[in-house]
């Protein structure tokens, strides 16, 4: 019996392979024969999370032709990942990805590393920092005080606490949007608003629109559930959205969904103008498209200039349009798993409807805990001190890293929790490898594409300051040294490094 459960196609994996190879070459580096870098680069697919363990790969004379390379050198890569326990084939069966005896499973979103593994590991692939003392233990003190009552009902509000969802509706009235609380939802963190918005308003095989980087968590929640991913790119820089494009594909391809992060974009920082946005909704309207907004890094603005641009959801008073999702998770701790959805009563019906079908609701005393954050002014607070030290450790990372990568290109961006660099020429895929052996751990590019998207990229988050901004990025400069000349192999054993 076969032990594979996918398949990888031979064009899926082809581009996945080519995406690897579209750099310039780096001065100084060995050339490795065509097998070799075959085989590197199905291990780092396979290490990566992008092709799935258990996934069976191509016939050898298949992806021969769609690499235009000879059989025999796919038959010795094919041989090589056996010998390093990467590959396993059965006659008739075929071939199927697998991991060494020992080696971690992979995964294929951003998940943090284990308390256990900060010692000698510094983990730059989670964008979240810790807990905003005092404010989570005043939170959670004030909650456990409002708790009796509500412990004395069945304790399932699928649509939230009343007092949440009023709490919420009225600080989007401030914003300028009118807002009832019969269009809140709260739900556990963005991601699973984000869920349940996929879950209704897209099925298996319908098309959703991605900004082209976009963040790798939703990407493959997306993919999870059987969507068609369109990709649209990113303007230059922080430039952000190039509407031209945008109404181009929304018109051509006609997607259910489109999913944007317009406020401190997550990978790149970008922020969209009030233009941008107002193009974009009314692009989404022309074509049918229902418009997600999150707007999870919207309260992280870290210099004052420019000034924040209107919310999306406004540019759509009738909100027909626009779904727009929240979350304390960035701004606050992702230990508060508490998000929301802002959209229409209708829309809002239908997704509690489907929620008796999931979750059932979100934690009461979690959402307690929010609600008298925001009722005391304990929020803004804790808010204005994420902000500090995210702007502390953004300022630490760039600087570190223009020092010890001199040839890395980025734009600091003026709010969020990421940069977005592009890696000097090297592979983003080689540097996340190598840099888990010298001690620090990297998202590469293409886990926020589409199909191998942005080989050349890593993205770096404003998690580490100080001293540890400053050692994460020599462990980079090692990394990226061992990977320039091609001698990963002779990676050194990362040292314990306490801050």
């Amino acid at each position: 019996m076969a032990q594979w459960t996918s398949a990888v196609g031979t064009a899926q994996l082809a581009r996945l392979i080519t995406s690897q190879q579209e750099r310039p070459a780096v001065p100084g580096a060995r050339k490795a024969p065509a097998y070799r870098t075959l085989a590197d680069g199905i291990r780092l697919l396979v290490l990566e999370g992008r092709v799935p363990v258990a996934a069976r790969l191509p016939a050898e004379r298949e992806l021969a032709v769609a690499l235009s390379l000879s059989r025999t050198t796919v038959a010795a890569a094919y041989e090589a990942l056996r010998g390093e326990g990467f590959l396993e084939s059965r006659r008739g069966a075929g071939s199927w990805t697998s991991v060494p005896a020992g080696n971690p499973i992979p995964a294929r979103g951003l998940e943090p590393l284990p308390p256990e593994s900060l010692g000698s590991m510094i983990d730059l692939g989670c964008a979240a920092l810790p807990a905003p003392e005092p404010w989570l233990t005043k939170a959670v003190q004030g909650a456990l005080e409002e708790l009796p009552p509500y412990a004395h009902t069945h304790g399932d509000y699928p649509a939230g606490l009343p007092a949440l969802r009023q709490m919420l509706a009225d600080r989007y009235t401030e914003r300028g949007i009118p807002t009832m609380p019969e269009q809140i939802m709260v739900t556990t963190g963005a991601m699973g608003a984000i869920d349940a918005i996929c879950s209704l308003f897209a099925g298996r095989g319908e098309r959703i629109a991605v900004e082209s980087p976009s963040y790798a968590n939703i990407l493959q929640l997306m993919r999870a559930a059987g969507v068609r991913l369109v990709p649209v790119a990113m303007g230059p820089a922080l430039s952000g959205w190039d509407m031209d494009v945008w109404r181009q594909v929304l018109r051509d391809s006609a997607p259910r969904l489109a999913y944007v992060v317009a406020d401190f974009h997550n990978p790149t920082g970008a922020l969209a103008s009030d233009e941008q946005r107002r193009a974009m909704v009314e692009a989404a309207r022309s074509a049918g498209t229902v418009l997600i907004a999150d707007e999870t890094m919207a309260e992280l603005r870290l210099d004052p200039e420019p000034a924040m641009p209107r919310p999306v959801c406004s540019f759509d008073p009738a909100g027909s349009t626009v779904v727009t999702v929240g979350s304390a998770s960035k701004a606050f701790w992702a230990g508060m798993r508490i998000g929301w959805v802002r959209a229409a009563p209708d829309v809002i019906r239908s997704l509690v409807a489907a929620r008796a079908y999931a979750d059932l609701g979100t934690p009461v005393l979690e959402q307690l805990a929010v609600n008298w954050l925001m009722r005391t002014g304990g929020w803004e607070e804790a808010v204005g001190m994420r902000r500090a030290q995210a702007r502390e450790n953004r300022d630490a990372l760039v600087a570190a890293v223009r020092r010890e990568l001199p040839d890395w290109e980025f734009d600091v961006p003026a709010g969020g929790l990421t940069l977005w660099a592009r890696a000097g020429g090297l592979s983003g895929s080689r540097l996340a490898e190598v840099g888990e052996r010298v001690g620090v751990r990297v998202p590469s590019g293409p886990r926020f594409g589409v199909d191998g998207a942005f080989e050349g990229y890593v993205r770096l988050p404003f998690t580490v300051g100080g001293p540890v901004a400053e050692e994460a990025a020599a462990r980079l400069a090692a990394a990226a040294r061992l990977v320039g000349t091609g001698a990963a192999g002779g990676a050194e054993p990362p040292r314990t490094f306490v801050a």
